[in-house]
């Protein structure tokens, strides 16, 4: 979640961390395996990183920027760039929105409860593909669909179980 706000806010340079797993063993709150480096053979040498079929990463290596929510809002970013911040939302809590002028939209549930709410998202009336739970391809979304009514109001329902609790819609993920 707090990639895609740095990816979808207009604020300073991003950074997008790629990484890799070690075996931690937490004592006394500290995890004791803290010192690992990278995958390692056992000549010490670097493993490879081995890209699996679903464009995953093998060989220990996570590489975050392959999953589908980050790739995807980096092109978010791309297609908002230069746009102005617009439309803050926010429900007093842990609720928030926001645009980037009429090209992008993106709202986050850090509640412990329900979202279900009507905002105004400033872009253009139409049915657009969420980015984060899917993405389009060939003219239909593999995810959430959202739509955006005339005014540029767009209902939006994200439940506290949702694998990503949020939502990110862009001119060119329109239907």
């Amino acid at each position: 979640m707090a990639v895609g706000f740095m990816l979808a806010h207009p604020y300073g340079f991003t950074r997008v961390m790629s990484s890799f797993r070690w075996p931690s063993n937490f004592e006394n709150g500290k995890d004791v395996n803290d010192w690992y480096g990278p995958p390692s053979n056992a000549d010490g040498s670097t493993k490879a990183v081995t890209i699996n079929a679903d464009t995953t990463c093998g060989n220990d290596w996570v590489c975050e920027h392959r999953w589908r929510q980050i790739r995807n809002m980096v092109i978010f970013r791309n297609v908002v760039d230069g746009e102005p911040f617009s439309n803050w939302w926010d429900n007093g809590s842990n609720q928030v929105a926001f645009g980037r002028g009429n090209k992008g939209f993106i709202i986050f549930n850090n509640d412990n409860w329900n979202m279900n709410v009507n905002v105004q998202t400033g872009l253009p009336s139409g049915t657009y593909c969420d980015v984060i739970s899917g993405q389009k391809e060939n003219n239909k979304c593999t995810g959430k669909q959202v739509f955006v009514s005339g005014d540029g109001k767009a209902n939006f329902q994200i439940n506290t179980d949702a694998e990503d609790p949020f939502i990110a819609i862009h001119v060119d993920a329109k239907l």
